[in-house]
């Protein structure tokens, strides 16, 4: 991937990360039932696949991270 896919899809997967710990953190709603989305499952996902990309970044920027 070049360097501007992976800041996109870095950039969109903080925002997703973001989007669901902000929606994780609120208190649910007795009345409407129960949560059907696993907002901070997603959240940590997000964040995960995220890290990745920066890595990749770093990789691309020229710094060897591995072997």
């Amino acid at each position: 991937m070049t360097l501007n896919v992976t800041l996109a899809l870095c950039a969109a997967l903080l925002f997703i990360a973001a989007f669901a710990g902000w929606r994780g953190s609120k208190p649910p709603d007795v009345m409407k039932g129960p949560r059907l989305i696993p907002w901070r499952f997603i959240m940590v996902t997000a964040a995960a696949f995220a890290m990745f990309l920066i890595v990749h970044v770093v990789n691309l920027l020229g710094v060897k991270t591995g072997r």
